[in-house]
């Protein structure tokens, strides 16, 4: 069994992106700038955002941070939206999810210029990556896929099954494996809460992508010999072990699985900091408007 360590590898990509901007920098090019517009104190969110803004610094870029209360209302968080969509300066922006329960999350995504939807939620972006069209792709899916073409895991013909259908990671990801090209070319089967026969599915697959945020849903019975576990799940449960009372969980019951698996993400330490440097790799190519011009 092989560990697939997402700390190396984001670091490793980290390095990759800092060289490519003090270039763009010693050519007199233009900083790339990433804004995040948080609502309310969601300890996730907050940690998220913390981490993204700290990443900016490390690879270089500016990065700007919007804090609102909970209370703020769409109207007011539509206008800031706007605001960012005609800031030239600013390349990418992000608006943190979750939002308050009296916001439509949805008229938020499609309110944001899909050229700075670093995010990769934005209907254009997202029918875009659907057929393969040049796009920005949504942060987890990619850095999946970055994963799996780093350790050089084959995915051609190969059984895929994705674990959830949410638009943010099942869905997406689950489009990508079977595009053409590699990491891709698999056959994929998504599952999800109204799936009957989850293990029998399971049990057939080459790749599990594990994406339904119900800790260690993905039991070692579940799991043929050899299969290539990727964990997306992260849940915080209460803990007496840690200072801060909680700990991360994984969709995976690592310990059982991991005895099968060829290879297999930890978590935390797996898919968690691909997300944050796939986000900057989407903001440098906003910079260089390498996808829209």
């Amino acid at each position: 069994m092989q560990l697939i360590d997402g700390k190396a590898i984001s670091a490793q990509i980290k390095k990759e992106i800092a060289e490519e901007v003090s270039q763009i920098k010693a050519t007199g090019g233009k900083t790339p700038h990433l804004a995040a517009v948080l609502v309310g104190h969601d300890g996730g969110s907050e940690t998220y955002v913390a981490s993204k803004v700290r990443t900016c610094e490390e690879v270089g870029f500016k990065s700007s941070l919007i804090r609102f209360e909970e209370t703020v209302s769409e109207e007011e968080l539509l206008t800031c939206v706007n605001r960012l969509n005609n800031d030239t300066d600013i390349d990418g922006f992000i608006v943190q999810l979750p939002l308050p329960k009296h916001i439509s999350e949805q008229k938020v995504i499609e309110a944001i210029d899909y050229r700075k939807d670093v995010d990769g939620f934005h209907p254009i972006n997202v029918g875009r990556m659907s057929i393969g069209l040049p796009c920005f792709i949504s942060a987890t899916p990619a850095g999946i896929l970055e994963l799996l073409k780093r350790y050089e895991i084959p995915t051609q013909g190969k059984h895929c099954v994705v674990l959830g259908r949410s638009n943010i990671v099942g869905k997406p990801v689950a489009g990508l494996m079977m595009q053409k090209g590699y990491p891709g070319d698999a056959t994929v089967t998504v599952c999800h809460s109204r799936t009957p026969n989850i293990k029998e599915v399971c049990l057939s697959a080459d790749i599990i992508i594990a994406a339904l945020g119900v800790p260690e849903f993905l039991k070692g019975d579940m799991v043929k010999e050899g299969a290539v576990i990727i964990d997306v799940g992260t849940t915080r449960v209460p803990s007496p072990e840690t200072k801060s009372g909680f700990k991360l969980k994984g969709d995976v019951a690592f310990d059982e699985v991991a005895a099968k698996a060829s290879f297999i993400t930890p978590v935390p330490g797996g898919v968690g900091p691909m997300t944050i440097i796939s986000l900057m790799r989407n903001t440098l190519l906003a910079g260089k408007k390498e996808i829209y011009k």
